[in-house]
């Protein structure tokens, strides 16, 4: 049984007709799932070709999910799925509300003919690594949230240069890959510009900055603010249960912190909006209806991941900035 054709006046290249004959033969069912290719080397001596042409068409194969290779044995049908055309490597940070909506608007956009493998790293740099080193090498695309992890950018480096996308944050290190992602330090003072207004009710600024999942760029963006305007402020690593002085406003990033504020300040009998004030970080539904209503800043996820679903598709290699904004409420 003959499973590779190829034909010198085509005009297509000579990998792709090895892919082009694989799929067929197991369209036509000639290949099962488990059945073993012929060598990289059987190949190259019958049609005259260099090993690296063959190896490149089974290593398409391989990262589109269709073909797997045992060291020391060959290649192997692993899947019958040959209308895969991508198979997606998707890193995420941790998985919420907002990142649902963010990995919801990805999946309906990036199309039919992909497939995509979601992993978590929790902001814990070893799986984050070891994530990335079995992932190389076996999908077509990775698309990646490096967060603040410090040796993000060694790791990443190290994958298919031409494949790597980054999501949500960047950096220096990082910014010669294609990316959508939040420009925090501008995101958080243009924000508080917007709300100056309201904000020149209050005595003093109080962001809750934790600093370990959290954007360096948020709290550089509300320095900035706070030290052009001339504002009493301060940057505080956790809440713990301190009491709230009125005329106090809190920049929260983590919704944690924003549970404890409310709860103390139930307990203290304030009246939010009036007495003091809150602005979160990233928007939610319930952030429409907790307190009356709770002002945020954030980002559109929706947005975000419709923009890499479609540069994914079209291979883009911009650099896109996602739109921010305030969203007033009566916490301020």
């Amino acid at each position: 049984m003959k499973i590779i054709t190829i034909q010198s006046n085509l005009g297509i290249p000579k990998y792709r007709q090895i892919i082009g004959s694989i799929e067929k033969a197991i369209e036509e069912s000639r290949l099962q799932r488990g059945v073993k290719l012929p060598s990289v080397n059987k190949i190259s001596m019958e049609f005259s070709l260099s090993r690296d042409t063959v190896l490149l068409a089974y290593e398409e194969l391989k990262k589109r999910g269709i073909v797997f290779a045992i060291p020391g044995k060959g290649y192997y049908v692993k899947s019958t799925e040959v209308a895969i055309e991508q198979k997606i490597f998707l890193l995420f940070d941790e998985l919420n509300s907002f990142k649902e909506d963010l990995y919801n608007s990805f999946m309906a956009n990036i199309g039919g003919n992909a497939r995509v493998d979601i992993f978590f790293h929790h902001f814990n740099s070893n799986v984050f690594r070891k994530l990335i080193d079995d992932s190389n090498g076996n999908y077509t695309k990775y698309v990646i949230m490096p967060t603040n992890l410090p040796s993000a950018a060694e790791a990443i480096k190290t994958l298919p240069v031409d494949e790597v996308f980054i999501l949500d944050q960047t950096n220096a290190d990082l910014d010669s890959f294609p990316s959508v992602h939040q420009n925090f330090v501008k995101d958080i003072y243009d924000a508080l510009l917007e709300g100056r207004s309201r904000l020149q009710a209050y005595d003093k600024m109080i962001m809750i900055f934790p600093g370990f999942r959290e954007p360096m760029g948020m709290k550089e963006g509300f320095v900035k603010f706070c030290t052009h305007f001339n504002l009493d402020f301060e940057v505080i690593p956790e809440f713990d249960q301190r009491n709230i002085t009125k005329g106090e406003v809190y920049i929260i990033p983590n919704d944690r912190d924003l549970v404890r504020v409310i709860e103390q300040s139930n307990s203290q009998e304030l009246v939010l909006g009036t007495d003091f004030g809150i602005i979160s970080y990233n928007e939610t539904p319930l952030k429409k209806i907790v307190a009356n209503g709770i002002t945020t800043i954030s980002t559109d996820f929706n947005a975000m991941g419709k923009i890499m679903a479609g540069m994914v598709i079209e291979n883009s290699k911009k650099q896109i900035e996602n739109q921010s904004a305030l969203i007033m409420r009566n916490s301020l």
